[in-house]
């Protein structure tokens, strides 16, 4: 069965000088304010679509990684991964790094390491941003 997911985004202006909203199906918050300035400067009240993606590597990484490490025997007490998604403008999204700590009770260092290799390349949403690096600092607790 496949699951399609979907968010909308209103834009109203140039690139430069617009702004526009995204909504996520999902959400029960209001939509997310969008804008160039937000994207090529930076901004902790403006989303851009390269936070979106970092929530998105983030998670799925996340559930990559539990799912590994259950199948490895060492389910986790907890996994917490931040993604950091850099973008250039003129460039484009050049990498996304993945940084994980984990609580995994019964496992070595070099175990959880290349586990979480495999997580970072079986990813899903890793495979779709194929055409950047990205890097993994991963930290057993």
């Amino acid at each position: 069965m496949s699951v399609t997911s979907e968010a909308t985004t209103s834009w109203a202006g140039s690139l430069t000088d617009g702004s526009g909203q995204v909504a996520l199906e999902s959400s029960n918050q209001g939509p997310l304010a969008v804008n160039w300035k937000a994207r090529s400067e930076g901004s902790t009240s403006v989303t851009t679509p390269e936070e979106l993606l970092a929530a998105s590597h983030s998670a799925c990484f996340s559930m990559a990684l539990s799912h590994a490490l259950s199948q490895n025997g060492t389910p986790p007490e907890s996994v917490e991964t931040t993604a950091s998604v850099t973008f250039i403008p003129g460039t484009g999204i050049t990498g996304s790094h993945l940084n994980v700590n984990a609580t995994v009770p019964g496992l070595s260092a070099e175990d959880f390491a290349r586990l979480a290799d495999e997580a970072k390349t079986g990813c899903p949403v890793s495979q779709a941003l194929a055409g950047i690096e990205i890097t993994l600092e991963a930290t057993l607790a």
